[in-house]
């Protein structure tokens, strides 16, 4: 079966759908057939997304960052197509600050934006997924919360990891009870977006470094899932040995000394 044919028709929310990674993803599902919803703060930025999407996409202005409006886009998303199949928390923040250097209102960020804000989208929709027997959460990682490929980047990657936590914590939750609700955690490395522009006391623009990935590489990968739910995913096939590698090292302070572990750009 193709990711065309498994796609069409699915209600899928996507967060932070304004700009990046999320909108790219909601222009591939509009069109591939699916009925994206689209969510975002800036109301006016996504309106001119939804519209280049076309008529089956839905424009629900939220911040994520808020239980409330969270749930507020559950209700609206079932008012206006009766279901929803698939939930995207692709909304997030990173930092460039050492561990050394940050703060309790640095950490409070990052934990707000990439962690409280996919665990409201979880346990809006969950309720909803579990109804039906059926759904599929899939949590935005990154790389970074599988292994310290940047330092900067502290409290950002330990956000990712807490989310990587979570994701399988619920996955094993709802695995017996619930087996046809899907549980995926997707890690993307360095993606052309303006997401090191855009990070928490400014950086490198990500769009300028060395080995970013295109955006359409990444939403190649989150169509494919979609359509074939699985549990981890790693946007490109060498990422995951990387991963193995160095929690199979006997001296983790030598692996990162060397190799992908080299410093990179603020």
């Amino acid at each position: 079966m193709s990711a065309t044919s498994s796609i069409g028709n699915k209600v899928v929310v996507v967060t932070g759908a304004s700009a990046g990674i999320g909108e790219a993803l909601a222009l591939r599902l509009a069109k591939e057939g699916a009925l994206p919803v689209l969510v975002a703060r800036r109301a006016a930025r996504l309106a001119e997304v939804a519209a280049t999407c076309g008529p089956g996409a839905l424009a629900v202005p939220a911040d994520v960052t808020v239980r409330a409006q969270v749930q507020g886009v559950v209700e609206t998303t079932l008012a206006h197509h009766g279901r929803l199949d698939v939930w995207i928390n692709n909304a997030g923040r990173g930092i460039t600050r050492n561990v050394s250097a940050l703060t309790d209102d640095d950490l409070d960020d990052m934990i707000t934006v990439n962690v409280k804000s996919a665990l409201y989208g979880m346990q809006a929709v969950l309720p909803h997924f579990t109804g039906r027997g059926t759904g599929h959460i899939i949590n935005i990682s990154s790389m970074l919360g599988r292994v310290p490929l940047a330092p900067f980047r502290s409290a950002y990657s330990a956000a990712k990891h807490a989310l990587n936590a979570l994701t399988a914590n619920l996955r094993m939750e709802l695995a017996a009870s619930h087996p046809g609700v899907h549980v995926t955690a997707v890690h993307p490395g360095i993606v052309a977006t303006e997401f090191g522009l855009n990070a928490r006391h400014g950086g490198e623009d990500s769009r300028r470094l060395p080995g970013a990935q295109s955006v359409d590489e990444v939403v190649d990968v989150l169509i494919d899932v979609i359509a074939h739910p699985r549990a981890d995913v790693y946007t490109r096939p060498q990422a995951k040995d990387m991963v193995l590698a160095y929690f199979g090292a006997e001296d983790m302070a030598a692996a990162e000394r060397t190799g992908p572990f080299a410093p990179r750009p603020r």
